[in-house]
């Protein structure tokens, strides 16, 4: 979805840093291989997620939903040489494809991957995280955040994707759209919770950056 003139869109994205090209060889493998690929983060969004990471230049990351492995590795650029990202999935069936790109990388030894259920995985990660990257079930949004945030050191970032949710946010919600609800609950509470710092990007899907105070 574009939220601004496509081709403004396509010229912002012209003009900024270029995709690196082992993401573009997951890419291209993800959209030959994987059911909706469009779940990835593509280039441009990924170029936003690498900057901001080495703007922080994190110890450690946690980033929840993994899909192939795209966000991971660019957010993996900006960890310290002495850093970690610890990365949660569900789906089984994509492990091996992510840690083949993994290894293909210079930061394979940083990866760290869990799979099941992050709402089980993250109480017993006992570390401090940096920055935090929230793109999962976004029915379980809320919950990842009350137990993130006790976890997220102060002036650690937390990255939430998907919060425009193609633009359903500002329509009349359907009673039945339990999903579009979850969004809107979820915005509601970075706006108004009194830890963080938060603003909306309009990038693909809508991108909120809070900053832990």
């Amino acid at each position: 979805m574009h939220f601004i003139p496509e081709k403004l869109d396509d010229y912002v994205v012209a003009h900024s840093e270029n995709e690196p090209q082992l993401l573009q060889e997951l890419t291209r493998e993800t959209f030959q291989k994987i059911l909706q690929p469009r779940m990835s983060s593509g280039p441009y969004q990924g170029r936003v997620l690498s900057m901001i990471s080495k703007l922080k230049r994190p110890k450690n990351i946690l980033e929840l939903g993994t899909f192939t492995g795209y966000a991971t590795l660019c957010l993996a650029e900006g960890l310290k040489a002495s850093g970690n990202i610890h990365t949660i999935d569900k789906n089984e069936e994509l492990y091996d494809f992510q840690r083949k790109y993994f290894d293909k990388s210079e930061y394979a030894s940083q990866i760290i991957q869990h799979l099941g259920n992050a709402l089980d995985i993250i109480p017993k990660l006992e570390m401090h995280f940096d920055l935090v990257f929230i793109d999962a079930d976004k029915d379980n949004y809320i919950n990842y955040f009350h137990l993130i945030i006790e976890k997220l050191n102060p002036g650690g970032i937390i990255l939430s994707d998907n919060v425009l949710w193609s633009g359903k946010v500002i329509e009349t919600l359907d009673s039945k759209d339990k999903m579009t609800k979850a969004v809107l609950d979820y915005n509601r509470l970075l706006k108004n919770d009194e830890r963080i710092e938060t603003v909306v990007l309009p990038i693909r899907d809508g991108l909120t950056i809070s900053l832990k105070k």
